[in-house]
């Protein structure tokens, strides 16, 4: 990572574009507010999670990886495949776009994109499923489990260090989409081995199964990466102090005013964490630095999120409700009180989606 004044002198000659994409920029936005700006943030995960495993012997050169995907996962999977010499097929969401889909084809992977669904469960259940269909007629594929195995956190190591040494951890708050709890639980539980005080402030959209919303309405566009329609086994909820649930047009705003105001271009799950940014430092003004995650830039949401004719519009200046319980959920935000406590979800999993700790 490149410090604040440094010349091109001190440029890092990376290895492999894979293990530049691992390394975000970490970017002073004012006001004790920061950015930690991927252009693929999963690779990060995906290149650590990978060579873990090949490190233990739990898979092989050429053997070939297989998950589920609603964008930059699969080109994360396909990307560190490439590099280490692995195969890849992706089941992917309808959300995966063309430009997902050429990084694809050009790196060697193969995938299967599912039927649109109005349901988050039902594109994550039918996606799961033909990963198993997968698996059962090549049983020596190897299933990545992103949503399962926290192997995943492991690429956040580095990152925390890096926050760390940047900003140190007096009053730190770490904000970001909670997904499938890698990017967040993963810094969250690296961040508090430096100092058990960070804060983490997650983020969901109304009806995510995570943290029990599921019976809010869904929004008909679906935020995608940091939501869950099915149960996720590797999210921490002991990592999170507050959980703001936010739908589409908050995002959106918050993207565009990102751009606007800091020349930013990010995606919604970026814009989500400015808008939750930017309200704990107001009601903080005094606090200390707080970084929040943009996954990836705005490329696949320019038409839906960046209409050339709002680029004047004012801020709508949207504000959360403060609740006390999930019942009393209401858009277009919220946010309440975590305070690191489990979660307890009352139904089963079944064993095949069971996996060990790996952190």
């Amino acid at each position: 990572m490149r410090h604040s004044g440094e010349t091109t002198e001190g440029l890092h000659v990376y290895r492999s574009f894979s293990e530049k994409l691992a390394d975000p920029d970490l970017i002073d936005l004012g006001e004790g507010i920061y950015v930690l700006r991927f252009e693929v943030m999963k690779v990060a995960s995906v290149r650590a999670a990978v060579q873990d495993l090949l490190d233990r012997g739990v898979i092989r050169p050429g053997q070939t990886l297989v998950d589920s995907s609603s964008g930059i996962y699969g080109h994360a999977l396909a990307l560190v495949c490439r590099e280490f010499g692995l195969k890849c097929h992706i089941f992917a969401s309808i959300s995966v776009d063309v430009g997902i889909r050429t990084q694809l084809t050009y790196l060697g992977a193969t995938f299967q994109q599912v039927p649109s669904s109005a349901s988050l469960k039902h594109d994550q259940e039918i996606r799961v499923r033909l990963v198993h269909k997968y698996l059962r007629a090549n049983p020596d594929a190897y299933w990545m489990q992103q949503y399962h195995d926290d192997v995943h956190y492991l690429g956040y190591r580095g990152v925390a260090r890096t926050v760390v040494d940047e900003l140190g951890t007096d009053g730190l708050t770490l904000v970001g989409g909670v997904g499938t709890g890698a990017s967040t639980s993963g810094m969250g539980r690296y961040l508090r081995e430096a100092s058990p005080d960070v804060r983490v402030a997650g983020i969901q959209p109304f009806g995510s199964r995570s943290f029990g919303a599921e019976s809010a309405p869904m929004d008909s566009f679906i935020i995608a990466g940091i939501g869950s329609g099915i149960r996720f086994a590797n999210i921490d909820y002991r990592v999170y102090d507050t959980v703001h649930w936010l739908d589409f047009d908050v995002a959106a705003a918050g993207c565009r005013h990102l751009l606007a105001t800091t020349g930013v271009f990010a995606g919604l799950s970026g814009g989500a964490g400015w808008q939750v940014a930017r309200h704990v430092r107001e009601t903080e003004p005094g606090g200390g630095p707080i970084v929040f995650l943009a996954a990836d830039p705005g490329h696949r949401y320019v038409e839906v999120v960046y209409p050339v004719e709002a680029a004047d519009a004012p801020d709508p200046g949207y504000r959360p409700v403060e609740i006390g319980s999930l019942d009393d959920l209401t858009g277009p935000w919220s946010t309440m009180d975590w305070a690191r406590r489990p979660f307890e979800v009352h139904d089963d999993l079944p064993e095949w989606r069971q996996v060990p700790r790996a952190a």
